[in-house]
């Protein structure tokens, strides 16, 4: 479950919880909103500790030796 998903289950949790005043003889929304968003919660938690454990942009270096730089030079001859 990414952060987008988590994020759409606090809202529509919340939504539920405390936008929604009907009561139904089988289930009970408020409970089910709040269920939403504790589940949302955990999974925005969860994907941040994963997201930062993944370490994709992380940059190796290496210290073989000294860095070479090479230039390029253009020289425009005006005839």
């Amino acid at each position: 479950m990414g952060i987008g998903t988590s994020i759409f289950l606090i809202a529509v949790g919340a939504i539920l919880a405390f936008a929604v005043n009907i009561h139904t003889n089988g289930i009970d929304l408020q409970t089910v909103g709040v269920i939403l968003m504790l589940v949302g919660v955990i999974g925005v938690i969860l994907s941040a500790i994963f997201w930062n454990s993944w370490g994709g942009f992380r940059r190796t270096v290496y210290s073989d030796g000294p860095v070479v730089r090479r230039r390029r030079y253009v020289q425009d001859d005006v005839l």
